[in-house]
């Protein structure tokens, strides 16, 4: 079952929740908004489902709720960040927002952050660059759950990336995507609905291709994008590594194994090689390439001619990424925000903590 919330809703409610762990009204705004934006768009996993394990963190003092987010090094179009244990969803807009500042001053920027944590959907900090005729683009790593291709070793997390184009009388392409067959919190979701996991989703302890979707609960792991070797999860494994090693060993956050877990009664890992969760943001300046409005034209066309692909039969059209999430959220704007059941009594039992009502 489902109840549906209006967006000023869980707006007023998540806004009310940072404050009370003690962020700043500008800073509670930044979250709220970023964390949001994942329900908005259909992207429930990373929503307000999430909230609880944000305050979960910051009861562990996992999560520095007061975190003052510094540029460490810089050149014109680079900049490592530390994150100052914030949240994530603090932490990344400010990183992104440096990113930008650089583009526009020398047409194209790179941030690399440490000592984060989770922040939320990649997309988000990506779309940042829209407004500015830029390019961007935001990836990070997470905690290990997933086993590299022909292992039983949990190395690499999810890891998404973003990439948001600008289009001119189009809406703009929003690729965001895990660099696994599916995120960790789809696999939340089917544990909530006490379903099967598709095919190719995760395996065994033993490393045997399963669809139980506590198998992560049982030593198991997710997969790579692909699932298995003969389907190209190899390639899935490269793409996870690489955010791994952009998001982390260019700014010197833990990576691999390492990297802090989200849920907070996990132990840290031992021997840890950096500061917290890392992360990568770039903006590239359109005319630092090419007039912006020729640009964008192409992009329409582009757009366009894509839309219009001869499909299979019985098929709609070919779809744009970022399409199907733009039109959630113009969906949800309107008509509210349906959240399972256990997510609301998970959010009731938190605003009694809190003294805060939702609805």
């Amino acid at each position: 079952m489902q109840k549906v919330f209006s967006y000023q809703q869980l707006y007023t409610f998540t806004h009310t929740i940072f404050l009370k762990i003690g962020c700043t009204t500008i800073d509670a705004a930044t979250a709220t908004k970023a964390l949001l934006s994942a329900d908005l768009r259909g992207i429930d996993s990373h929503g307000v489902a999430r909230l609880v394990g944000y305050v979960r963190l910051w009861e562990a003092k996992r999560v520095n709720a007061n975190a003052v987010c510094k540029v460490v090094h810089e050149t014109p179009s680079t900049a490592v960040v530390d994150g100052d244990a914030g949240l994530g969803l603090v932490v990344a807009p400010f990183a992104m927002q440096v990113a930008i500042d650089k583009a526009k001053n020398v047409g194209t920027g790179w941030v690399s952050v440490k000592n984060s944590n989770h922040f939320g959907i990649a997309g988000y900090h990506a779309m940042m660059a829209l407004p500015n005729d830029m390019i961007g683009i935001a990836m990070t790593n997470a905690s290990a759950l997933v086993a590299p291709t022909f292992s039983i070793e949990k190395m690499l997390g999810t890891n998404p990336i973003a990439v948001a184009i600008p289009a001119g009388e189009q809406p703009p392409f929003v690729a965001d995507f895990a660099t696994t067959t599916a995120a960790n919190g789809k696999l939340e979701i089917l544990q909530r609905k006490n379903l099967e996991a598709p095919n190719g989703w995760v395996q065994t302890k033993e490393g045997h291709p399963t669809t139980n979707a506590n198998a992560l609960k049982e030593g198991g792991a997710l997969l790579p994008l692909g699932g298995d070797v003969e389907h190209g999860s190899h390639k899935g494994y490269s793409l996870g590594a690489i955010v791994d090693i952009f998001s982390a060993l260019l700014s010197g956050a833990n990576y691999g194994p390492w990297v802090p877990p989200f849920p907070a009664y996990i132990p840290m890992p031992e021997n840890m090689p950096g500061q917290g969760i890392g992360h990568f943001f770039g903006a590239m300046r359109i005319d630092a390439f090419r007039p912006a409005s020729e640009f964008k034209h192409h992009m329409d066309n582009w757009i366009t001619r894509f839309k219009n692909a001869r499909t299979i039969e019985g098929q709609a059209n070919v779809i744009i990424p970022g399409d199907p999430e733009r039109e959630t959220e113009i969906l949800r704007m309107k008509e509210g925000i349906p959240l399972l059941d256990q997510v609301v009594k998970d959010l009731e039992d938190l605003g009694e903590k809190f003294s805060v009502k939702i609805g």
